[in-house]
């Protein structure tokens, strides 16, 4: 069976395979490769994803759900309607998706995926998305971190052996800059950075939050709906400023025509604490390399964001040096991580590649603080930037007279107290009754190739205690994991081919919120008529009628927009 290649995104997410010596990328049920990350219920429990779901948004925004990706291994929940989800549930339901379409369009059945992360995601974060691919049903052996899976794409397109490359990965909801080394068949990935929290959704917040100061608005006043579509009108002014040097923002807000004129260079102006940050983390993944600009061959952008030319003309300014877009830069990473399932395959013609990763975060565990017995210092056993797999150990001795145990308390991050850092877990070994100091531990970590921590701690007399680092408060054992997958099998799904007729009504109704007068009753009277075609007409009646339908909304669309 085929290993599909998933890029799960914070705004879109795509999935691929490696086939006739390429990697391919598999349309969904409506023909497009960008599936919205995006899940809605509606009041009977029907359950959309995808394009139908992010329409739903702005209608019935209560029982919709969309960047859940940023809560990943949280506790975080997200109420849609009656039920309760974790990020990690509405990204199976996602997942399952592409594994439906991807089976669809291949004619056989898929049990196994590479997925891609941000390689800045911490323990937790993985461990989540894991469980999110077994929700799903899909086996998942190996996650890949984003940028890597750029690089390998970056390299199997320009076919260039021996290059250095700096790879901004500028998502909807992440960045992930990497250094990249690529010789012969190896692509060795030599420091990365990042930040969990700045992309698109960012720029789209701080041109609301300008256009909300222009006119005296208050955000959190807003409804849910009013404030998801001030913010679609955020996003799209936002993709006209990508097609052009200047955009007009309107809004009619209670009926009151709002609007406003940005150019490039306000938006470069009001995104100024977004730019700031993205040049930090370019500048802290170079610095671990141990590079400067003069060893770099070519910088690669990828990810939605740096369709954006205030990114790209900001990106070359500081960094001096004209940048790289990577074809399609939302679907670079999506064939990489196709192209990793095909190494997996081990498909004869990329058998013999070899991308190796590193690990983002320093692991360590928490010794005491003499000077602050509430805190603990950071004691890095694995630094961050260490090639992975790894194994690494520190000894460690008891610090009380008689004392019987030792906590070991493992922590990831680069604050040198412990407090500041992730507290990943913690595991006990006895010891027996000694003078300070005289009893001691070795502790041994391992981490694997996805980013999952194995601790082993052992005595001076053979005592050995092991752990897979879990935190019990998020993550769920195999019953749990069971029961919950049972429970979400359950959900009420359409079957594939229904989500283009649903389009059409969700489409229809969103518009019908944004616009007035005569255009609301073309808008009532279109889908009454569709209503019609659907119960009587033909399949071939119907998509004709979808065509006409679309083509009237792409009308109205245009006149809310200003292109009309």
């Amino acid at each position: 069976m085929a290993i599909i290649g998933i890029d799960l995104g914070t705004t879109n997410s795509l999935v691929s395979i490696w086939r006739h010596g390429r990697a391919e990328l598999i349309p969904n049920s409506l023909g497009t490769f960008l599936t919205p990350s995006v899940v809605s219920m509606d009041k009977d429990g029907t359950l959309w994803t995808g394009t139908v779901a992010r329409e739903k948004m702005h209608t019935q925004p209560e029982r919709s759900a969309a960047s859940f990706k940023r809560q990943m291994g949280t506790s975080h929940d997200f109420r849609l309607g009656n039920h309760i989800f974790k990020a990690a549930e509405l990204s199976s339901l996602i997942l399952k998706q592409l594994k439906l379409d991807a089976e669809a369009y291949l004619g056989e059945l898929v049990e196994e995926a590479v997925i891609s992360v941000p390689a800045y995601f911490n323990d937790e974060q993985r461990f989540a998305t894991k469980q999110a691919g077994q929700l799903a049903g899909l086996k998942v052996e190996r996650l890949v971190n984003e940028p890597s899976a750029a690089a390998l794409a970056c390299r199997n397109q320009t076919g260039e052996d021996d290059s250095q490359f700096l790879v901004i990965d500028f998502g909807g909801g992440t960045l992930d800059v990497s250094v990249v080394e690529c010789f012969e068949q190896i692509i060795e990935i030599q420091a990365v950075a990042g930040d969990n929290h700045l992309g698109g959704n960012d720029f789209d917040m701080l041109i609301t939050e300008y256009f909300c100061g222009q006119h005296a608005l208050d955000f959190e006043s807003m409804t849910m709906s009013e404030q998801n579509l001030l913010l679609k009108k955020a996003e799209q002014c936002k993709r006209e400023l990508t097609a052009s040097q200047a955009a007009m923002m309107n809004y009619l807000y209670r009926e009151d025509e709002l609007g406003l004129f940005l150019t490039t260079a306000d938006l470069v102006r009001i995104c100024a604490p977004l730019f700031k940050r993205l040049e930090q983390v370019v500048f802290h993944a170079l610095s671990d390399a141990g590079k400067t600009m003069e060893d770099i061959d070519q910088i690669v952008l990828v990810g939605g964001t740096c369709k954006m030319p205030a990114v790209q003309q900001y990106i070359g300014h500081f960094l001096h040096r004209e940048p790289f877009l990577a074809g399609q830069p939302d679907e670079i990473i999506a064939l990489g991580a196709g192209i990793y399932g095909g190494i997996k395959e081990r498909q004869s013609d990329i058998k013999d590649i070899i991308l190796t990763d590193i690990c983002p975060f320093t692991l360590g565990i928490g010794i005491i603080d003499r000077n602050n017995a509430r805190d603990h210092i950071m004691s890095p056993i694995i630094e961050r930037n260490s090639p992975l797999p790894t194994s690494k150990s520190g000894f460690y001795v008891t610090t009380r007279d008689l004392q019987t145990d030792i906590g070991i308390l493992v922590f990831q991050g680069e604050s040198m107290h412990c407090s500041e850092n992730l507290f990943l877990g913690e595991l006990n070994l006895t010891v027996p009754p000694a003078p300070n100091g005289q009893e001691g531990v070795v502790v041994r970590f391992t981490y694997d190739i996805n980013g999952i921590l194995d601790v082993e701690a052992e005595n001076r007399h053979g005592d050995v205690v092991k752990k897979l680092i879990m935190n019990e408060h998020i993550r769920m054992d195999n019953q749990e994991l069971e029961q919950k997958m049972q429970e979400l099998e359950q959900l009420k799904r359409p079957a594939r081919e229904q989500a283009a007729n649903q389009l059409v009504f969700s489409r229809g109704e969103r518009l019908y919120m944004e616009l007035l007068g005569d255009d609301r009753q073309v808008i009532l009277n279109l889908l009454n008529w569709f209503s019609g075609v659907l119960e009587a007409g033909s399949p071939a009646a119907i998509a004709a009628a979808r065509k006409k339908t679309d083509d009237t909304f792409n009308y109205l669309e245009s006149k809310l927009y200003g292109g009309v």
